[in-house]
């Protein structure tokens, strides 16, 4: 009875090993991972950085994706909103999961979402278009970084894939073990 436990508890671990890293990405900012996190009272700094945006769609999802925004300039300590767009032209209903990453990497760990729709099941009907907002702030312990001084941009970047397929599966699995 012991060793079959043990057998099933490395087994649901096994399974559970990519959303928990993703979980242990998140909390850190481990890998370029952009930080969830709530903003509390700090010193919005003069020190802006250029936030770019990337949006990128996976083959197995016919959909179109965009920022509905170009560059953004953001103080440190500032809180911005942005959004991006997705239509569904495809003739069925289809579910996509969007992953996400901040580079250059070392950026990540002070780049705080307190909105965002990644690693969301996101449902659209056919001819749907919705918004998807994402709020965040970098954090201003960036400018003692000294490794980051001349930091002018970051690139925050989401890629949707359909849910629930091979790809995503996929993707997920190359991002975290190229991370580890």
């Amino acid at each position: 009875m012991i060793v079959a436990g043990m057998v099933l508890f490395m087994i649901g671990l096994t399974a559970l090993s990519i959303p928990l890293y993703r979980l242990y990405c998140q909390i850190t900012g481990y890998g370029g991972q952009a930080v969830q996190a709530s903003l509390k009272d700090m010193q919005v700094l003069d020190r802006e950085v250029t936030v770019r945006f990337n949006s990128d769609v996976g083959s197995g999802l016919p959909w179109q994706f965009k920022a509905e925004q170009g560059p953004v300039r953001a103080k440190l300590g500032q809180e911005v909103m942005v959004s991006f767009i997705a239509t569904n032209p495809a003739s069925e209903p289809l579910a996509g999961t969007a992953l996400f990453n901040v580079s250059p990497a070392a950026a990540g760990k002070y780049f705080h979402k307190t909105q965002c729709f990644c690693f969301n099941y996101q449902m659209l009907n056919p001819g749907q278009t919705a918004h998807f907002p994402v709020v965040f702030y970098i954090d201003p312990e960036l400018d003692q970084d000294s490794q980051l001084n001349d930091l002018k941009s970051v690139t925050l970047s989401y890629t949707f894939y359909r849910s629930e397929s091979d790809e995503l599966d996929k993707a997920q699995e190359d991002f975290y073990n190229r991370e580890k």
